[in-house]
């Protein structure tokens, strides 16, 4: 199993192609805002064709700056939990909320279920509190957890926005935290980290 990182966007989001030896790549939360960074998911996911799926971790903006393009691009939707896709349907609503002055383009966006084939490998971890809908992914076998906003290097995600909620993070902290202690740690932003080294509550 493989991990890349990109710093995509204003916001310094961390975009993901997680992949495998039987030639298969998902796409997780497409980021991407500039032609740059366009041709970067391009150059990486060339050996594989197509990502067997693009995936978001919520419904955040700044997680699906480039959704639009990656759904036109490889003709597929955007797969989230089912509670932040009306957040993810109505993106011009975070567009205004933020002073964004654009008009938000609209792409595809269906709900994960557990019986896609895709995800026989992954197991999809609901941890609401920066949103509604958040989720994080976790490869059981490779110790291998892409957390989301919910949990960053020495912190963890915002609850201030709509849809947080501060106890419910306090929770999924908890469960993320109940993982074995040298589980790596990719969050949305910022640095990977550990379990271990995050376990504070």
């Amino acid at each position: 199993m493989k991990v890349e990182r990109f710093i995509f966007g204003p916001f310094e989001t961390n975009t993901f192609v997680v992949s495998n030896d039987r030639g298969e790549a998902l796409l997780i939360d497409p980021a991407c805002c500039y032609a740059h960074e366009r041709q970067q998911l391009l150059n990486c996911l060339a050996p594989f064709g197509s990502p067997m799926a693009i995936l978001a971790t919520h419904g955040h903006l700044d997680h699906l700056w480039g959704a639009p393009w990656a759904c036109e691009q490889w003709h597929q939707p955007v797969l989230m939990h089912e509670a932040d896709v009306p957040m993810a349907k109505a993106m011009q609503q975070q567009y205004d909320l933020f002073g964004i002055r654009q008009t938000a383009k609209p792409f595809p966006v269906e709900a994960l279920g557990k019986d896609q084939p895709i995800l026989a490998d992954m197991q999809i971890i609901h941890t609401p509190g920066h949103t509604p809908g958040s989720v994080c992914l976790y490869w059981e076998q490779e110790k291998v957890l892409l957390s989301g906003d919910t949990l960053f290097q020495m912190g963890y995600g915002r609850t201030d926005l709509p849809g947080g909620d501060y106890c419910q993070l306090i929770d999924s902290l908890e469960k993320l935290f109940s993982l074995p202690p040298d589980v790596h740690v990719y969050p949305g932003h910022g640095d990977d980290t550990t379990i271990a080294a995050e376990r504070r509550f």
